[in-house]
């Protein structure tokens, strides 16, 4: 059995969880959450615990039970705590604002960086180099996250650029570095 696959998903009293067929729908105070699970996998919800059982020893439902198992907690976690990813700019003159719903950033470009701000993400700005994207959607807030720092991926010589927060960037010395014969 897959480690993760056996272990019962616990549902917190101010979730409400939803199983039709191969469909399940989870609402919480975070907002709603709706994912199809695979045919093979077996979904069973008991009183306020959650299983997830596999009809074979076969490789494709090995590797779909600890997934299914997973995905299904995540959208548990989303919709009562929720997800967030934590960016910080580093560089001279590099800085975000929020304006309504547009997050803005001055990223060495010419021109402003735009990012609007889409439907289940919601973007905070506490400072002028620090971004926080918060979402019920494990998948939806890690993909936003990734777009946001695609703007203006952290570089190796002076390491200028958007990363997340704890990314550690190796650098390289560049060319004045080296040593001369």
């Amino acid at each position: 059995m897959s480690r993760i696959g056996r272990k019962p998903i616990d549902v917190p009293s101010n979730v409400e969880v939803k199983i039709d067929g191969h469909h399940i729908t989870v609402k919480g105070p975070k907002g709603t959450l709706e994912r199809d699970f695979h045919k093979d996998m077996t979904v069973t919800l008991e009183g306020n615990v959650i299983s997830v059982t596999r009809p074979s020893e076969n490789k494709l439902h090995k590797s779909l039970h600890g997934l299914t198992r997973t995905l299904i907690s995540n959208m548990i976690v989303g919709v009562s705590e929720g997800f967030k990813k934590e960016l910080e700019i580093q560089g001279v003159g590099y800085r975000c604002a929020k304006q309504g719903k547009d997050l803005v950033m001055n990223l060495g470009y010419s021109h402003q960086v735009i990012v609007p701000e889409i439907d289940g993400i919601t973007i905070e700005v506490p400072a002028q180099n620090r971004i926080v994207i918060c979402g019920p959607d494990k998948q939806k807030v890690g993909q936003f996250a990734a777009e946001v720092r695609e703007k203006r991926p952290p570089e190796p010589y002076k390491g200028k650029g958007v990363r997340y927060v704890g990314e550690y960037v190796q650098r390289k010395e560049g060319k004045a570095g080296k040593g001369s014969k």
